[in-house]
């Protein structure tokens, strides 16, 4: 445990305690601090606060505990990883599609999370037990490039980076159909399905705003490749958002079709092609960010996966 302490000057009056906290020079998130509220381990002029949006006085003084890392039940698994680079502060992962990125109902082991710890020596801890080093994911079944915090410095700083847009992401999606514009602007609300709580959906009660950039990049006619660049991040937002204007990613089965539409049965070879395809044909190919530590500018890219490069050169050939 690490203890520290604060007295609120004049001009830090009715600031906000996890907004005063986390600019306190101690490697804090907001988020972080908010889970250390909840846990009864900050506390007022000796009086337990759990409320981040409790406002501060002159003079309060301010207890903070910091405990250290858990040790986590998530178990270490020797599972190969596919490492693009690897500093002690952050390492950069092509994840495979089928792999999950962090344990979970249903997915306690295979994770990329259980390889993780058995690779690492230390991961951050601002994710919680089950998401150590994690500061963004990709669904189960979507492959690509992701990065991942060795340290709550590394962590706190990309985070802020992400929250604030600064990160290159380029995704590249095999769609049904082609839209109309070669290039394109979706800008809609994002949030839980009102019938289905498991999926998210443009039509929300409570939805976030979500924006994203596309380019085509081959025309198949019945098919599209596209280049797809995310503003936000919202959870499923590029399957969602093509669902949304009527070109599914090919093999959605969640916001597409679950077996391939009549335009597929043109040729045998590509309906059989898309009926063996698996999973979502979508790829985080690129991903840029400043380095959280000495400030310079990265940029990883993953190769296409074999199953993604098949199915394209297939395309292709057929349209040749």
């Amino acid at each position: 445990m690490k203890s520290y302490s604060f007295i609120v000057t004049d001009e830090q009056t009715h600031q906000r305690i996890d907004y005063f906290l986390c600019r306190q020079n101690l490697d804090l998130s907001r988020t972080r601090v908010q889970r250390l509220l909840k846990d009864g381990l900050i506390s007022v002029n000796g009086c337990l606060i759990k409320k981040p949006s409790y406002l501060l006085h002159s003079a309060d003084t301010i207890s903070i505990t910091i405990p250290e890392p858990i040790k986590t039940e998530i178990l270490s698994e020797d599972i190969p990883l596919d490492i693009l680079y690897e500093d002690p502060s952050i390492i950069i992962i092509n994840k495979p599609a089928g792999m999950v990125v962090h344990p979970a109902a249903g997915n306690y082991s295979g994770t990329l999370v259980n390889a993780l710890l058995h690779h690492c020596e230390f991961l951050s801890g601002i994710g919680g037990v089950s998401r150590p080093g994690i500061v963004h994911r990709l669904d189960k079944d979507t492959s690509g490039v992701l990065v991942v915090a060795k340290t709550d410095a590394a962590h706190k700083n990309l985070s802020e980076q992400i929250k604030a847009r600064e990160v290159k992401r380029i995704y590249k999606a095999l769609v049904y159909g082609v839209p109309e514009q070669t290039t394109g602007e979706i800008k809609t609300q994002i949030g839980r399905h009102i019938g289905d709580r498991k999926k998210m959906s443009t039509r929300t009660r409570r939805g976030r705003l979500a924006v994203t950039y596309y380019e085509i990049e081959e025309n198949f006619i019945d098919y599209a490749l596209l280049k797809i660049q995310l503003r936000t991040g919202r959870t499923h937002q590029i399957r969602v958002h093509f669902h949304h204007i009527k070109h599914p990613v090919i093999g959605d089965r969640v916001y597409g079709f679950l077996r391939p539409p009549l335009i597929a049965r043109k040729d045998p070879k590509i309906y059989q092609a898309l009926t063996n395809f698996k999973r979502q044909a979508l790829h985080a190919q690129i991903l840029g960010f400043m380095h959280p530590i000495d400030g310079k500018y990265m940029e990883f890219i993953a190769p296409l996966p074999e199953d993604f490069s098949s199915l394209l050169s297939l395309l292709r050939k057929i349209q040749d």
